[in-house]
């Protein structure tokens, strides 16, 4: 009998040390990447994305929750350069719902810039999906995992269609060099060179570029011949704004 209760406290320990720790998952940072950097003299960032019931309860076992993510991301990588002009970015959807399981995640980003006059406008828009198998073991860690990374592949999918579909709508916008970018008042903050992240030299999957810019500018068509500009960029450079829309 002695011997029996000597040995439960072992049993015990034992017990406790073979309980696996719980996951860890490394915060979500994308400010590695290079910011774009816009013709605008103010930047405002905003979530205008409301969830739902079911929405919000996965949200609150996400490891990295969407919304927060892809807000912090915009913030950090959207700088104003300082020139005439205003600039709005909207998260318009940024969810993951859990349906016939499956885990679908969607993301769209609406960026809406305006000259000084009011009367040159520029509009983008970045929308990215993702699915995938929803666990079944029941166990919570097993979804935090899964939602961790879903979140992430909207985000890697997001930073290289958001860059592309700024550059094939509102081209003339942005500052490729980093020239002229220490004055703008941005509403994320931050410092960095102003050159746009390098985009793929074919368009993501499933998208089309559109014929022409959304600004009102022409193409121009000229050959890059600024060794400092990549050349997968249009042009040797951002072309100045149009002429003001009559």
């Amino acid at each position: 009998m002695k011997r029996l209760l000597a040995a439960l406290p072992l049993c015990a320990l034992v017990a406790c040390s073979s309980s696996e720790p719980p996951p860890s998952f490394a915060p979500l940072d994308y400010s590695y990447l290079r910011p774009i950097t816009l013709k605008v003299a103010n930047l405002n960032v905003v979530n205008n994305y409301v969830p739902g019931p079911d929405e919000a309860a996965l949200e609150a076992k996400d490891p990295a929750p969407p919304g927060p993510v892809l807000l912090g991301m915009l913030q950090h990588r959207l700088l104003a350069s300082g020139q005439p002009g205003s600039g709005t970015v909207t998260i318009q959807n940024v969810s993951i719902t859990q349906a016939n399981g499956n885990l679908n995640g969607a993301m769209t980003v609406d960026v809406n810039l305006t000259s000084a006059d009011g009367r040159s406008t520029g509009f983008a828009e970045a929308s990215v999906t993702a699915s995938q198998t929803a666990p079944d073991s029941g166990d919570p860690a097993d979804l935090q995992a899964a939602l961790y990374q879903m979140t992430k592949t909207l985000m890697n999918q997001m930073n290289v269609q958001l860059p592309y579909q700024i550059l094939h709508n509102v081209r003339s916008w942005v500052v490729y060099t980093g020239a002229g970018t220490g004055g703008g008042a941005a509403a994320s903050g931050g410092a960095g060179g102003g050159v746009i992240q390098a985009a793929p030299l074919s368009a993501p999957a499933g998208t089309a570029a559109p014929s022409a810019p959304a600004t009102g500018t022409p193409d121009t068509g000229a050959v890059n011949t600024n060794t400092a500009v990549p050349n997968y960029l249009p042009g040797a450079g951002p072309a100045a704004l149009g002429a003001p829309v009559q």
